[in-house]
C-alpha cells in the first residue's frame, strides 16, 4: 500500500506529506485548491511525463516521493524465486511468470538492481525548472519506464485521463482473467503455445533456406569432418608442447640429471671413481660414525635424522633416474611438431582451446540438422506441429470456457452495482468471441477476442468502454468492476485512486457511492478525491487541501496550497462545510450524524 507521499515545490504545493490510511482515504477541499496536484505527484512517481511548468514559481525543481509498504509474502516471493533463476527464461516478463501486484513490483525492482529495504520501496522523481527530470528507485537512478512498470503493479488511478487504459483489449483480457481466476488454464495454454511457436519458427527457418543456407550447411559438414579426422583431445596440444620442449632440451636434461645423480648416488650412473664419494655414501659414512659412539642420546638422534634425510635423497634419486633416456628421438620430434601444427590450425579457426573446438563441433552438428532441409525433415516437423497445434487448441478451448463463464457473471454483477451508483439503466456486457482468423485463430493468450461493452443509460447504443461514458460515469464503472473483482478474488494487493468518481452524483446515490468505496477498502487501499461529504464521511482518514494567500514577504510566490489531516471536531467542521458551505450548528449536527452513520 502507499504508506507516504511527499511533495516539494509542485505547483502551488510548497511542501506536503500525506500518510494515507490502510483502508479508505478521502482528499477534500474547495474547487481549485489544488487537489489535482496530488494526482500529479502520483503520476510523476509512476513515470508520467515531466512538465517543467508544474515546478512552483521561484523554485529550481519539484520533487515527489512515494513510499510503498509491501506485504511480507510479496518480499518473500522474490527471494524464493532467486533459487529458480537458472531455469527461468531471462526474457520472460512478470505476467508470464504469474507474479502480480506487490510481488511483481518486487521482482521488477530486483531486476533493476534494487531490493526492498525493511519491507518498503521508495519511488521518487525530480523535475527541474529547465525541463529535465530524474527518476530514482530506492536511491538508485533508473529510467522513468522502470518507475512506471513498478508503480503500475502497485497503483491504479481511475481518473478521466487514466481510464482510457482499460479501453485496450489487452487490459480487458487481463482484468477478465483476474476475475476468472484462470491462472492454471492460462499457464497450461501458454506452455502449449510456446512449444507451437518454437516449432513454427524452426519450420519457417527451414522453408526459407536459400543458397547461402546450403553453403553454410556445406561449411559445417566439411568443418565437422575435418575436426573428426584430426580427433583432438582436450589439453592434448599443451601436453605435446611440453614433450617437444623436453626433446629439444634433451642434451641439457641428460647432462644436468646425470651430474645430479652422480653427486647424490654414484651407483646410478657411470661415474669415474676420481669424482669422489657421492652424497648418499657420505651420509651413510656419517651415520656409521655416529652409531659407533657408545654414548647414546644426542648422537643417536642425529644419526636417526641423517637416515631420514638419506631416505628422502633415495626418493629424489629414484625420480631423477626415471627421467634418463625418456627424451625421445628426432623422429618423435617431427611427429609431435606435425600434430601440434594440426591442432593449432583447429584452435585458430574454432578455438581458442581444443575444448572450444569440440564444443563448436557438437553445436555445429545440431545446427546442421536444421540446415539440411530435406523434404523428409520438413514433413517430420510438420507432423510434429500438427500434434502441438492440436494440444494448443485444446488448451485454448479450456481457457475460453473459463473466460465465457466468468464474463457472464462479471457483466451481470457489474450491472447490478451500477444501479446503486446512480446509473440506473446502465449495463456492462463482457463479450468473449473466437478470434476471426480462419487460418490460425490462436495467439499468445488464447483464441479469444474480449470486449467490454458499456451502455451508459437505457436506450443508449452499446459501445466499447472509453467511447461511451463521461469521466464520472467511467470512474463509477471502474469502481463497480473493482468491487466485483475484490468480492470474487479477494484483495487486489493494490492502491486504487479514484478521481471524479462522484461527478454528477448526489443525495442517496452519493451515500451508496461512499459505502461501496469503503467496501472496496476492506480488501485494498482506496484513495478518493471527492467534493461530496456523503463520500468523504466513509473514509478512515481525511486530508483537506486548502489554498492560502502568500505572505507579504513572499508575494511573488503566488497562492500556496497546504494539505492537512483532519480528525475529531476538525473533521466535523470540514464535513459540515462540504454539506452546506457553512459551519452552523445545524450543519455541524448533520455532519456528526453523517459520520456516525457512515460505518459498514
Amino acid at each position: 500500500m502507499l504508506e507516504e507521499l511527499d511533495i516539494r515545490n509542485l505547483g502551488p504545493i510548497r511542501e506536503a506529506t500525506i500518510a494515507p490510511a490502510a483502508g479508505m482515504t478521502a482528499i477534500t477541499g474547495e474547487t481549485g485548491a489544488g487537489k489535482s496536484m496530488l494526482l500529479s505527484a502520483i503520476r510523476l512517481v509512476s513515470g508520467g511525463a515531466a512538465e517543467s511548468s508544474r515546478v512552483s514559481a521561484g523554485a529550481d525543481e519539484a520533487w515527489a516521493q512515494a513510499i510503498f509498504a509491501l506485504a511480507d509474502d510479496a518480499v518473500a516471493s522474490e527471494h524464493s524465486g532467486d533459487t529458480n533463476d537458472a531455469g527461468d527464461d531471462a526474457g520472460s516478463d512478470d505476467s508470464d511468470s504469474g507474479l502480480t501486484g506487490a510481488a511483481a513490483a518486487v521482482a521488477k525492482a530486483h531486476d533493476a538492481g534494487v531490493d526492498p529495504e525493511d519491507g518498503e520501496l521508495f519511488l521518487s522523481r525530480t523535475v527541474r525548472a529547465s525541463g529535465r527530470s530524474r527518476a530514482v528507485l530506492g536511491g538508485k537512478s533508473v529510467p522513468r519506464s522502470v518507475l512506471g512498470a513498478i508503480a503500475g503493479e502497485l497503483v491504479t488511478i481511475h481518473g478521466q485521463t487514466d481510464q482510457l487504459k482499460i479501453a485496450a483489449s489487452s487490459r480487458q483480457r487481463e482484468f477478465l482473467d483476474r476475475v476468472a481466476g484462470d491462472e492454471a488454464e492460462l499457464a497450461a495454454y501458454r506452455k502449449a503455445w510456446d512449444a507451437l511457436a518454437a516449432m513454427d519458427e524452426r519450420l519457417e527457418r527451414l522453408r526459407s533456406q536459400e543458397s547461402s543456407a546450403r553453403q553454410q550447411a556445406d561449411y559445417l559438414r566439411e568443418s565437422i569432418d575435418r575436426i573428426n579426422r584430426i580427433d583432438p583431445q582436450p589439453g592434448e596440444d599443451e601436453e605435446l608442447k611440453a614433450r617437444r620442449e623436453r626433446i629439444e632440451n634433451a642434451a641439457d636434461i641428460a647432462q644436468g640429471v646425470g651430474s645430479a645423480l652422480g653427486a647424490l648416488d654414484a651407483s646410478q650412473v657411470d661415474v669415474d671413481a676420481a669424482d669422489g664419494a657421492s652424497a648418499v655414501e657420505l651420509i651413510n659414512h656419517a651415520v656409521t660414525s655416529l652409531r659407533a659412539i657408545r654414548v647414546g642420546g644426542a648422537f643417536a638422534e642425529q644419526a636417526d635424522r641423517l637416515e631420514s634425510i638419506n631416505a628422502d635423497l633415495g626418493d629424489v634419486v629414484f625420480a631423477l633416474s626415471q627421467e634418463l633416456g625418456d627424451e625421445g628421438s628426432v623422429e618423435d620430434l617431427d611427429q609431435i611438431n606435425g600434430r601440434i601444427h594440426e591442432l593449432g590450425d583447429l584452435t585458430r579457426r574454432w578455438g581458442p582451446t581444443l575444448a572450444d573446438v569440440l564444443a563448436w563441433r557438437d553445436k555445429a552438428a545440431f545446427d546442421l540438422e536444421d540446415l539440411d532441409a530435406s523434404p523428409e525433415k520438413v514433413a517430420e516437423l510438420e507432423s510434429e506441429r500438427q500434434t502441438l497445434y492440436a494440444a494448443a487448441l485444446a488448451a485454448a478451448d479450456v481457457l475460453s470456457a473459463a473466460r465465457v463463464a466468468a464474463a457472464a457473471d462479471l457483466g451481470a454483477r457489474v450491472t447490478e452495482e451500477l444501479g446503486s451508483l446512480a446509473m440506473l439503466g446502465a449495463s456492462l456486457e463482457v463479450r468473449v468471441t473466437p478470434r476471426d482468423k480462419a487460418d490460425d485463430p490462436l495467439g499468445p493468450y488464447g483464441r479469444d477476442d474480449i470486449a467490454f461493452l458499456f451502455t451508459p443509460f437505457e436506450g443508449s447504443p452499446q459501445l466499447p468502454m472509453g467511447k461511451s461514458a463521461s469521466g464520472g460515469e467511467l470512474s463509477r464503472l471502474m469502481l463497480a468492476l473493482e468491487l466485483v473483482a475484490a468480492d470474487t478474488r479477494g484483495g487486489a494487493d493494490q492502491t486504487f485512486i479514484f478521481d471524479e468518481v462522484d461527478a454528477g452524483v448526489g443525495g442517496k446515490a452519493a451515500v451508496e457511492l461512499g459505502k461501496r468505496l469503503a467496501r472496496l477498502a476492506r480488501s485494498a487501499q482506496v484513495i478518493v478525491v471527492t467534493h461530496l461529504a456523503q463520500v468523504a464521511s466513509w473514509a478512515d482518514a481525511q486530508f483537506v487541501v486548502t489554498k492560502e494567500p502568500p505572505d507579504a514577504d513572499d508575494d511573488d510566490l503566488g497562492v500556496v496550497t497546504t494539505i492537512a489531516e483532519v480528525n475529531g471536531e476538525t473533521r466535523v467542521h470540514e464535513i459540515a462545510r462540504m454539506l452546506s458551505g457553512s459551519e452552523s450548528e445545524a450543519s455541524l449536527d448533520h455532519a456528526r450524524e453523517l459520520l456516525k452513520e457512515s460505518v459498514l
